[in-house]
């Protein structure tokens, strides 16, 4: 968890940090305790399961499949991604578990596409990665959807986009679902063009097919590279053309790396071999200057939290129902678990706060039960406060909604339920959700920044 706060903080961090007096927070928990272990060893039992489903997706579309790469002198999908990051750098993967079990019949491991946040030459950059070997890299609909959010959090952080590109195109099939609406495939080249007039650099690495409407993911980008005899762009393919047009024409000579290279001008490099491309690719960011963000240091040194993050599993267990004390989790995830609570004594079912992750501060929304009134309006003093100052938000969520009943609503729950949706909506800094337990009715709109299109998970 500590990892995925880290590498969502860019945003923040250029900009100063105030240090403050935060006390230790002390942790009761008794680790061997009967309903610890129990807790504990269910958690365990998800996180194996998790963790199977999680290798399992990175397999792709399975042997059979990555032999036929190999075969045509290719690299892997997770090869080609290896090669473009720093070496040794941390890469955070998005959504790896897009379409599990979602299309009846149909495997589709991570819905055909690996993105994620890395560093690419020093500069922290979104790299999206058709897979080939799940469907020949075909677009499904939720290979739209995460494609998309990969760009939304690319823009809201403007980090530049790299695109590693071999996909036969939509899967037709599926296609009412693929084309037709505005967050649908063409909101890909939407948000392409957008990115780019904003300053947001978008580069593309044509590896094999770019056919269809594929075509313009090459096309739109500011720079691109094709891979000579192996990468292809065209809008339709030979069979195609020769059912429209009647013209026999192969597939080199169609839309092939020296055509477009030399005759075309589509595209801007021709590189040799997939790694030959992927150097070049590090080389064009490496040359973005201002355009490319490069991660600030953290104001303060980096600490690990006094009690170790296992024990997260004993505390917040399997069962939604049980409840436990947020401030248990704040303590394993904050470094020097110090914290600086803020309204202690108000609100208590909501636990806000200043502390560090990694060096770098936040400001920690929490649920400790229902929320009521007084817990609502602290936490949007809170948010509004964090705002102001620049600070990035981290919501814990373990939320049953807002409470309800007559007093509830004489009390205008209601409105100060609206006041935090609208502080959650309006703070403009970095804010990442962390599910930790439920999140059920109007409470996860209060707490849930994917309303803002901000990572959750």
């Amino acid at each position: 968890m500590r990892s995925l706060l880290r590498r969502s903080l860019w945003r923040a961090a250029t900009q100063p940090r105030r240090s403050y007096h935060a006390s230790v927070l002390p942790s009761l928990v008794s680790t061997s305790a009967p309903e610890f272990q129990a807790k504990s060893a269910a958690m365990d039992e998800v996180v194996k399961d998790l963790e199977a489903k999680m290798h399992k997706a990175r397999q792709g579309g399975g042997s059979k499949a990555a032999e036929r790469m190999k075969s045509k002198g290719k690299l892997l999908p997770r090869e080609r991604l290896g090669l473009i990051l720093d070496q040794g750098s941390p890469f955070l993967e998005l959504s790896p578990l897009a379409a599990e079990e979602v299309y009846p019949g149909e495997s589709i491991p991570g819905a055909g596409i690996i993105t994620g946040i890395g560093r690419i030459s020093g500069k922290e950059c979104v790299i999206v990665v058709n897979d080939p070997t799940v469907k020949g890299g075909s677009y499904y609909p939720l290979t739209v959807k995460k494609h998309l959010r990969a760009q939304e959090i690319a823009r809201e952080n403007r980090l530049p986009c790299l695109y590693i590109v071999e996909s036969g195109g939509a899967a037709l099939p599926h296609q009412a679902n693929v084309f037709p609406d505005k967050e649908h495939f063409g909101r890909i080249f939407y948000n392409m063009a957008q990115m780019s007039a904003l300053g947001i650099p978008q580069i593309a690495v044509v590896h094999g097919m770019s056919i269809a409407g594929g075509a313009y993911v090459p096309a739109m980008a500011d720079e691109n590279i094709i891979v000579q005899n192996q990468g292809h762009i065209f809008l339709a393919g030979p069979p195609l053309v020769k059912a429209a047009t009647g013209e026999n024409v192969d597939a080199e000579t169609l839309g092939g790396g020296l055509m477009h290279s030399t005759e075309s001008g589509v595209t801007d490099h021709l590189a040799r071999d997939d790694a030959h491309a992927l150097t070049i690719a590090r080389g064009i960011v490496g040359d973005l200057g201002h355009a490319a963000r490069t991660l600030a240091p953290p104001a303060a040194t980096p600490e690990d939290p006094l009690y170790p993050a296992s024990e997260l599993h004993g505390i917040v267990g399997t069962d939604v129902r049980q409840p436990f004390d947020m401030r248990d989790v704040i303590a394993r995830i904050v470094d020097g678990s110090r914290f600086r609570e803020f309204k202690k004594e108000y609100g208590t079912t909501m636990v806000t706060g200043f502390a560090h992750i990694h060096g770098y501060e936040v400001g920690i929304v929490a649920n400790n039960g229902i929320l009521f009134s007084p817990s609502a309006l602290k936490a949007t003093h809170f948010i509004e406060l964090c705002s102001q100052r620049q600070i990035p938000l981290l919501f814990l969520v373990n939320v049953t909604g807002y409470m309800v009943g007559s007093k509830a609503e004489k009390g205008g729950i209601a409105k100060d339920g609206a006041k935090m949706v609208r502080a959650v909506a309006c703070a403009d800094v970095p804010k990442l959700t962390v599910i930790v337990g439920g999140s059920f009715g109007a409470g996860n709109y209060g707490q849930s920044s994917m309303i803002t299109n901000e990572p959750c998970s």
